[in-house]
């Protein structure tokens, strides 16, 4: 029997004293199997930890053909541009991309990861949330590769692609300011999310190099969705002291924030971080923190096959794409 890896169905039958064209009957759930049998199967498959691998049992044995992207937050556009592009690098080595979502909840990331990795995917691309990874250690020390993207990796050494978050929102809120805008409202998602707590520090240091502090009356948090947003950027724009500009940490809350300043009518600049779908349609001027999501994407994906290749070519490394202000929108001219 195997003395270190996952236990397969050779180590089962070995255990259970049966052929291995019975541990396949009992596991795959055959009928006709003597009762006898099955219950030394199941009882060895429980003592080793051995658990059907569904994905490989529709693949040829022992291969690695398949690849895992747990995403936070697959009804954003920003992950599924990035899944198409690790999808079609995968494509085109003859391998598929298994997609799942995680929610933004750490309970749910570790159990699919887990699962994956219980399937034999050749490797993870992983969209953190979870605060500690050490659980992915064993299974990394077992060869499954794993890539942390957009956000880092906790208490577990990988390789990571991240933005520059940081330096992205210190460049919108830095023109902001030089247009001289003051009363700059900013609208963020979850505080505690790797991407905001970043974005939050850039906006900071763009007020600290121009003398001045972030007015805290006019920051809101926990912005997930556009609705939240449209709701805070409406009591904005009614308070006594409204902005007269607004940076929004997420494709989300820019979606969110214009919905209300279009309904309003409003005199004020817009700096959102991601680009979003349609936003040179959008009927006002808008500047965008923009970069390639694709890209991020296509390296993730290239670097988790290199790493399958050459698990212990190099030490592991972290990427920062950088990042830029684009224009979007347009502007309406009156007619006649």
């Amino acid at each position: 029997m195997r003395k270190s890896g996952r236990p397969t169905m050779v180590d089962v039958a070995a255990d259970a004293g049966v052929s291995l064209k019975t541990v396949s009957r009992v596991v795959n759930g055959q009928p006709h199997v003597d009762p006898a049998l099955a219950a030394r199967v199941t009882a060895s498959a429980e003592k080793l930890g051995f658990h059907r691998n569904a994905l490989a049992a529709s693949l040829r044995s022992g291969s690695r053909d398949t690849l895992g992207f747990v995403s936070a937050d697959l009804t954003n556009t920003f992950y599924m541009t990035i899944a198409a592009a690790a999808s079609a690098v995968a494509v085109g080595r003859g391998m598929q991309l298994i997609i799942a979502s995680s929610e933004e909840d750490a309970a749910t990331e570790r159990t699919l990861t887990l699962d994956l990795c219980q399937r034999r995917v050749g490797g993870l691309i992983v969209v953190p949330t979870a605060a500690d990874h050490t659980y992915l250690q064993a299974e990394v020390q077992r060869g499954t590769p794993v890539v942390f993207l957009d956000r880092p990796a906790r208490g577990i050494q990988a390789d990571e692609l991240l933005l520059d978050n940081r330096g992205g929102a210190r460049a919108a809120l830095a023109e902001l300011l030089a247009a001289g805008h003051r009363r700059i409202a900013v609208l963020l998602d979850k505080p505690d999310i790797f991407t905001m707590v970043e974005r939050r520090a850039g906006v900071e240091e763009a007020f600290a190099a121009a003398g001045l502090t972030v007015d805290e009356r006019v920051v809101v948090a926990d912005m997930h969705t556009p609705q939240a947003a449209r709701e805070a950027m409406t009591r904005l724009l009614a308070s006594a002291e409204p902005p007269t500009a607004v940076f929004c940490a997420n494709n989300r809350s820019t979606i969110g924030a214009l919905e209300a300043i279009v309904a309003a009518d409003a005199d004020i600049a817009l700096s959102g971080f991601d680009d979003f779908e349609l936003s040179r349609l959008v009927p006002r001027r808008i500047r965008i923190v923009d970069y390639d999501a694709g890209e991020l994407g296509r390296r993730a994906a290239e670097l988790l096959l290199q790493r399958m290749v050459d698990p212990d070519g190099v030490e592991p490394t972290t990427v920062l794409l950088p990042t830029r202000l684009v224009d979007r929108g347009r502007e309406v001219r009156p007619r006649g």
